[in-house]
């Protein structure tokens, strides 16, 4: 076996930009005292999610460059690389991204969210391209949210091309009237953790889903065996670092690899 320790930062919705650059620093200690490699927090965690019902301040890349300076500062200090679900401008569009923070402190580069929710298109720019990140050992890539619930090929390329674990910062709430499991992936709840299981389990690879952790949400963090079984999951709306050992030697990928294009 040849594992490595990863954490998802399962935190509470931030209260504004600022308060979510206090939060992911403190979770970045945390994880460097737990001896994670790989820190992932939630989509947009950076400045906050502008949509479902959250007042995000307009978007500013001076406050973007010097929040992602300090969570760098943060992750070189604690030697963790780190998954920062954020936001960025580009071309005067903005975009759902996820910067990648090495663990000294460098900027690996973004993987910017391709395949926007059609709510979020008066929003957000579609990116482009995809790839994948290392960091030590482990070769990992990011799909976020709406991605990864319903589109596999975008979990599939990263896998594909040698990724043992796929990242997937998501935002989700409760919605009026909507059911609030207690179990991951419950029958009874909306198809998206049941996603999670079948991104995994098609690929040959580990699959780790992060959420903040809000009053009944419908989904939550979770990280998703190479078969499709469930490693660990945090409980619903409780907050904290969700840590997983992931054995990189299971992840051999050979369902993704074994997928022809048409």
């Amino acid at each position: 076996m040849n594992l490595q320790r990863i954490a998802l930062a399962n935190l509470a919705t931030p209260r504004s930009p600022q308060d979510a650059v206090v939060s992911a620093q403190k979770a970045i200690a945390q994880a460097a005292s737990a001896r994670a490699a790989i820190l992932c927090f939630p989509e947009c965690f950076v400045p906050g999610y502008r949509g479902l019902g959250y007042h995000v301040p307009p978007p500013d890349g001076d406050f973007l460059e010097d929040a992602w300076s300090q969570l760098a500062t943060a992750a070189a200090q604690g030697c963790v690389t780190v998954i920062l679900g954020t936001e960025r401008i580009v071309a005067g569009g903005l975009r759902i991204t996820a910067l990648v923070i090495n663990a000294d402190g460098t900027r690996a580069g973004f993987q910017d969210k391709v395949q926007l929710d059609p709510s979020e298109e008066s929003t957000y720019s579609a990116g482009s391209g995809r790839r994948v990140f290392q960091a030590g050992p482990v070769n990992f890539g990011i799909a976020i949210c709406h991605e990864a619930w319903r589109y596999p090929e975008t979990v599939r390329w990263a896998a594909s091309h040698g990724a043992h674990i796929v990242f997937h910062p998501h935002f989700g709430v409760a919605e009026p009237g909507g059911y609030v499991p207690t179990t991951f992936a419950d029958p009874a709840n909306t198809f998206h953790e049941k996603a999670a299981l079948c991104r995994a389990a098609e690929n040959t690879c580990y699959f780790a889903t992060v959420n903040c952790a809000s009053s009944g949400s419908p989904t939550t963090s979770a990280v998703v065996r190479h078969d499709g079984t469930l490693l660990c999951y945090q409980p619903y709306g409780q907050e904290g670092l969700l840590l997983a050992d992931i054995d990189l030697d299971a992840a051999t990928c050979l369902l993704a690899s074994r997928c022809k294009p048409t």
